[in-house]
């Protein structure tokens, strides 16, 4: 066990794998249920800043190594450094990364396993899709030690009923997958042997339709959400008249007229 964790110090606390469009960033701190330090937070945002610009990126997928998939902030590094200074620009770094994920033109995907608890919570709520494994938890737990989970229930309450959710923040108390599913912070639950290849169908179900109008509506989505109802339907109402302009907007619909299948570009 000790030559192993000696081994993870040398690798990366972020690993990224690019496959076919689909861009897999792990989060690489095992040891520490892959806890969000303020070096993880940082390489998250930079990884995601890239994929921002990265044209053949399709797809976004958040995982975690090892038994977890995110057990929140790390409380050590946070007693260590008890500077006001310090924790406001911690939160305010893991703020702007959450925003980050909505605001990517790519989909992002949470696969989820083992724990997700307070923050690792918020960063399942935050992307915009999320499977889990059977045997996975989640948790606003920080109430636990005293922490109420302020910036992981502003997420969490945009998934969540506020009642349900109230109850995870005021209790700490863990829900296991198939709750989560039921009170929609996940997409789909499947056996942990089954994981990586329910997350595979996923994505190629999203890749399987144009980039640019799956931006458009990420976009669009998630302008809308906290508008009033007649803005919200003009902000749609210009989003699709951008996605009728599209090439591919029209090879799709001549596709459909003529009853055959589309022929998108690069596919």
């Amino acid at each position: 066990m000790t030559a192993n964790l000696e081994a993870g110090i040398n690798q990366p606390i972020l690993l990224r794998q690019d496959d076919r469009g689909v861009v897999t960033l792990t989060l690489n701190r095992p040891a520490q249920f892959n806890s969000l330090s303020k070096d993880m937070l940082t390489a998250l945002q930079a990884a995601l800043d890239a994929v921002a610009l990265d044209r053949t990126a399709r797809v976004v997928l958040i995982a975690g190594a090892g038994k977890a998939f995110c057990a929140g902030h790390d409380l050590k590094e946070m007693r260590a450094n008890r500077d006001r200074v310090f924790i406001k620009s911690l939160f305010d770094e893991c703020s702007r990364m959450m925003l980050t994920i909505t605001r990517l033109p790519q989909p992002v995907i949470a696969r989820v396993h083992g724990i997700a608890t307070a923050a690792g919570c918020q960063l399942v709520g935050m992307c915009d899709l999320a499977v889990a494994a059977e045997t996975a938890q989640f948790a606003t737990s920080g109430i636990r030690v005293g922490l109420f989970c302020a910036t992981p229930g502003v997420a969490v309450s945009r998934n969540v009923s506020r009642k349900r959710v109230l109850e995870m923040l005021l209790t700490g108390e863990f829900i296991n997958a198939r709750t989560a599913l039921d009170f929609g912070l996940v997409n789909r639950v499947v056996p942990q042997e089954e994981l990586d290849s329910e997350v595979r169908r996923l994505v190629d179900s999203v890749i399987a339709f144009p980039p640019e109008a799956i931006a458009l509506g990420k976009r669009l989505f998630y302008r809308q959400i906290d508008m009033g109802i007649e803005d919200a339907y003009a902000e749609a109402s210009e989003t699709m008249a951008q996605n009728m302009m599209l090439d591919e907007t029209a090879e799709g619909i001549d596709a459909f007229i003529g009853k055959r299948a589309p022929e998108w570009r690069g596919r």
